[in-house]
């Protein structure tokens, strides 16, 4: 019963093509979108939750802003943290180095967002101030050069991402060159490996677009003001890592005047924020593109039930041969579940074209699930159950003596 429905199904949309086509583009739009930005959502989960799990477990992360609300977990996140100024200040970074269970304190200060090379400027870069021992903390290779030294702090060297290199100088390695920033010269002292992931930060950015300079040639170019995203510490092997965190947080808010306007992350931590925030933006945009999904049922209902109208006659002589109600609106449900299905189907290919397209030119590495795929056949069969029920139990209740003498 069920394949002889499915081909009537087949059989009926072929009459109208187009009609069929531009009545499934909602359902094809809203699941290759959706699919797309999970996808795109837990690659960057994935991305960046590998830079994280690259710094070691005893690397803490203090950030401005009281992210977490903590005590023995993570809380709620405050999302407000994120656009609050930053509080972090130099004699912060002196004084968690003061303390015993400490071993590098590396400060990430951002400088501006543009600078200059050979093929001109680029205002879509991360340009940050930080010590000679952040490539080590980081596990970052430098693969054309070397890292400046503290022995460097006065120069102006400059250490940039792959993406840099090749867009700024049109080369992979163009050590030994100059770029401009803020009107200050800097000599390219090292180029870093090509990266998939960002800073590890809950604001993250992207290595491989970054320039990295001394901290005293930062404070010079911005007249002492700095700003400090971020400072990472590295704490001693034999040191207890929840004490060291209760000193630093102790230090920090001493400074302040007992103000708690920072956070101090472990790495479990700064997955678990990394993981709420990731998670909500997806959702709120998955949820807006779902909105097709909707616009596309009620497209279909309406043309299905476009379509019962313009069958009134074929229902009629089907119920006067023996045709039940039941038959009628699976007949009909089916129809629904055909548009539907096979829109939904051609979403998810829509979806891994996109991702493969991405993965070809962009640096972004979408992960599609199979629980994700799952997902999106069953929302789409029924998202077709759904919006063919109204059209379906109309056929049904037809009365055949009317049917027959309908159009």
């Amino acid at each position: 019963m069920w394949s002889g429905n499915f081909k009537m199904a087949l059989s009926s949309l072929r009459q109208s093509r187009w009609r069929t086509t531009f009545t499934m583009m909602g359902i094809i739009i809203g699941i290759s979108s959706v699919v797309t930005v999970v996808s795109l959502g837990d690659g960057l989960k994935r991305q960046i939750s590998g830079q994280i799990t690259q710094l070691g477990t005893n690397v803490l992360t203090v950030r401005p802003g009281k992210l977490v609300d903590k005590e023995g977990s993570l809380g709620s996140l405050n999302l407000y943290a994120l656009l609050a100024p930053s509080t972090l200040t130099p004699k912060d970074v002196g004084s968690i180095q003061k303390q015993p269970a400490v071993n590098q304190v590396v400060p990430i200060e951002f400088v501006t967002n543009v600078a200059s090379g050979d093929n001109g400027e680029l205002n879509d870069v991360f340009v940050a101030g930080t010590n000679s021992k952040l490539f080590h903390i980081l596990n970052q290779k430098i693969i054309y050069g070397a890292p400046f030294s503290d022995e460097d702090s006065e120069q102006h060297f400059a250490v940039i991402g792959s993406s840099i290199a090749a867009r700024m100088f049109g080369v992979f390695n163009p050590v030994g060159s100059t770029l401009r920033i803020n009107g200050q010269d800097f000599i390219v002292h090292g180029v870093m490996a090509p990266s998939s992931g960002g800073l590890p930060s809950v604001g993250t950015a992207d290595y491989n677009s970054s320039i990295f300079i001394p901290t005293a040639a930062a404070q010079e170019l911005t007249s002492n003001r700095a700003n400090i995203l971020q400072i990472l510490v590295e704490i001693k092997p034999d040191a207890n890592i929840k004490k060291a965190v209760g000193q630093i947080q102790k230090t920090i808010a001493d400074n302040h005047g007992g103000t708690v306007d920072f956070s101090v992350l472990t790495q479990n931590e700064l997955l678990g924020v990394t993981d709420q925030i990731l998670g909500r933006v997806t959702n709120f945009i998955s949820a807006l593109a779902a909105i097709s999904l909707l616009v596309g049922g009620i497209g279909i209902m309406n043309i299905m039930l476009v379509s019962v109208s313009e069958r009134t006659r074929e229902i009629g002589i089907r119920k006067a041969i023996g045709a039940t109600n039941r038959q009628i609106l699976n007949q009909f449900l089916v129809e629904g579940l055909v548009l539907c299905g096979g829109g939904g189907l051609i979403g998810i290919l829509v979806s891994l074209l996109i991702n493969l397209v991405l993965r070809l030119y962009t640096n972004w590495e979408p992960v599609i699930s199979i629980t994700t795929l799952l997902l999106a056949v069953g929302v789409s069969i029924a998202t077709g159950i759904i919006f063919s029920l109204a059209p379906a139990f109309q056929a049904a209740r037809k009365n055949p003596i009317d049917a027959l003498r309908g159009p």
